[in-house]
C-alpha cells in the first residue's frame, strides 16, 4: 500500500529531528495500534543516516540489552559494550549523545512495565543528569494507551513533564478514505464508500487488509470480513486483550451493549446488574474506546448523556462478531454476515451519521457540533453545527434514503434550540447517501 497522508505527522517529526542537533529531544508518540505509526516513523527517518529502531519486544531484560547493542552498532557505528540492565544501556547512549547527534525509536515503550518497571525511573534519573548536554532525538512509541498515559502524564509516575513533544496518529480522514478508495476502484458508489469507512474508520492495517482482499464495493468488504481465516474476526481481542487485562469481561460486555444502541448508563447497569461506573470513566478516560455525549446546549454536570464507542471497527466488531460469538466459535460466519446484512440499513444510518459529523469537523469552519435530544430522549436532531464567529446556526437530518428526510419536521424539533440563537442565521439541511 503507498504511503498515505502523513504531512504534517513528517514535518513535526522531521523538525524534532533538526531541534535536537542542539537540544535533547524525548517525543512521545502515540496511536491505537494498526493505525500506522511503525509505518511512519521508517518513513520520517528513511533518509536519515544516524538512527536506531528497537522494538520492545517481551522478553528477557538480558536479551533485550544485546540485541539493541547490536542494533546500535550497525546502525550508528558506536561500541557500547555489554549490559544486564537497560539502564546502563541508556545511559552510555546519553554519554554518546553528548559528542554525536543521533535519533533513538524505541517501538512498544510501554513493554518495559511488564520487563522491569523500575527502567521508567532509571531513565528519568538518567534523562535529567544528562539531557543538558545531549543531542540524543529520543522518540518513544507506545500502542497501549492507558499505559502510555499513566507513564508520561500521571503527575505521580518518573517521566511525568519528561516530554519535549507529543504526538498522537489518528485514523486517516474522509478526504484520504475517498482517495485510497479512487485509487483502487476508481467507480465506486457511495454504499462502496460508507461501508469502507464502517470497517476501517480509516485505521491503516484495516485499509491494507481490505485492498490485499481486493475488497472495494460492499459486498466484496463483507465477504473479505467473514471468509474463513478472516484477520478481521479475532482483531477485537487482539486489539483490547492486554489494555483490560483479566478484568476483559466486563469491558467487552459492556462495549457489546454499547455498540447494540444501548448506551445510557442505567439501562446498562440493568441489564447487566452491577454498577458500571467505574469502567465506563476508565473506558472514557484511561482507555480513550469510549465517548460521553451529553444533548447540544447541555451543562457539563448534566445527568442526561449517551455514550458511543469512538472507533468505527471496534464498534462494528462488538455490534456483530463479539455479540454473535457463539456462531464464530464454531465457524459458523455466514450466519452472521446474513445478521449484518439483515440489520445493515439502521446500523450503516447510524455510521452515516457520524461520516457526515466528520466531514463537518474536517471542514474547520464550526465552533462546536454535536447532536440533541430531550430530556424524554425525544425531538432528536442529528447533527446541530454552529459557527460563532459569522454567527450561523445549522440543522441537519441525516438518512440514507433521500426521500425519508423531512425538512418540516427537522424545523419543527429545532424550535426550541433555535429560539436560543435568533441572532444567528438558522439553516437546515438534508444529508443522504447521495451527499457522500
Amino acid at each position: 500500500m503507498n504511503f498515505y497522508n502523513r504531512e504534517v505527522e513528517l514535518e513535526i517529526l522531521q523538525e524534532i529531528e533538526e531541534n535536537s542537533k542542539n537540544f535533547a529531544q524525548l517525543t512521545i508518540l502515540l496511536g491505537r495500534r494498526r493505525v500506522g505509526k511503525t509505518t511512519l516513523i521508517k518513513n520520517a527517518f528513511q533518509n536519515s543516516k544516524n538512527v536506531v529502531y528497537f522494538f520492545v519486544a517481551k522478553k528477557n531484560e538480558l536479551l533485550l540489552c544485546e540485541e539493541f547493542v547490536r542494533e546500535v552498532e550497525e546502525k550508528l557505528g558506536l561500541f557500547l559494550g555489554n549490559f544486564q540492565h537497560f539502564s546502563q544501556l541508556f545511559k552510555a547512549l546519553m554519554l554518546q549523545s553528548q559528542d554525536k547527534n543521533f535519533t533513538v525509536i524505541m517501538d512498544e515503550f510501554q513493554e518495559f512495565d511488564k520487563i522491569n518497571p523500575s527502567v521508567f525511573s532509571d531513565i528519568q534519573n538518567i534523562w535529567d543528569s544528562y539531557k543538558d548536554h545531549s543531542k540524543i532525538n529520543l522518540i518513544c512509541c507506545g500502542s497501549i494507551y492507558s499505559i502510555m498515559k499513566k507513564i508520561f502524564e500521571n503527575h505521580k509516575e518518573p517521566l511525568y513533564g519528561r516530554a519535549t513533544s507529543k504526538i498522537v496518529i489518528q485514523p486517516f480522514t474522509i478526504n484520504v478514505i475517498k482517495q485510497i478508495l479512487s485509487d483502487f476502484n476508481p467507480n465506486y458508489k457511495n454504499e462502496d464508500l460508507l461501508a469502507f469507512y464502517m470497517v476501517t474508520g480509516g485505521i491503516a492495517k484495516y485499509v491494507e487488509q481490505l485492498i490485499l482482499n481486493k475488497a472495494f464495493t460492499k459486498n466484496r468488504i463483507l465477504d473479505a470480513v467473514f471468509k474463513n481465516s478472516s484477520f478481521f474476526i479475532d482483531e477485537g481481542r487482539a486489539v483490547l486483550i492486554d489494555e483490560f487485562g483479566k478484568d476483559y469481561g466486563n469491558y467487552f460486555s459492556i462495549l457489546s451493549l454499547i455498540a447494540s444502541s444501548k448506551n445510557e448508563r442505567s439501562e446498562i447497569e440493568n441489564i447487566l446488574n452491577m454498577p458500571i461506573g467505574g469502567y465506563l470513566d476508565k473506558l472514557e478516560k484511561d482507555f480513550n474506546l469510549i465517548k460521553r455525549v451529553r444533548p447540544f446546549g447541555a451543562k457539563e454536570g448534566s445527568r442526561n448523556n449517551r455514550y458511543k464507542i469512538e472507533d468505527n471497527f471496534l464498534n462494528f466488531w462488538f455490534r456483530f462478531i463479539y455479540k454473535y460469538r457463539s456462531a464464530v466459535e464454531i465457524g459458523n460466519l455466514e450466519y452472521v454476515k446474513n445478521i449484518v446484512e439483515r440489520d445493515y440499513e439502521t446500523f450503516s444510518g447510524i455510521v452515516l451519521e457520524k461520516y457526515f459529523r466528520a466531514v463537518l469537523t474536517e471542514s474547520k469552519q464550526f465552533s462546536e457540533i454535536g447532536n440533541y435530544w430531550n430530556k424524554k430522549g425525544e425531538d432528536e436532531i442529528d447533527i446541530i453545527a454552529v459557527n460563532d464567529y459569522e454567527k450561523i446556526i445549522k440543522f441537519y437530518e441525516v438518512k440514507r434514503n433521500k426521500k425519508r428526510i423531512s425538512l418540516p419536521a427537522l424545523e419543527e424539533k429545532s424550535k426550541e434550540m433555535a429560539k436560543k440563537y435568533q441572532e444567528y442565521k438558522i439553516e437546515y439541511t438534508g444529508l443522504s447517501l447521495e451527499d457522500m
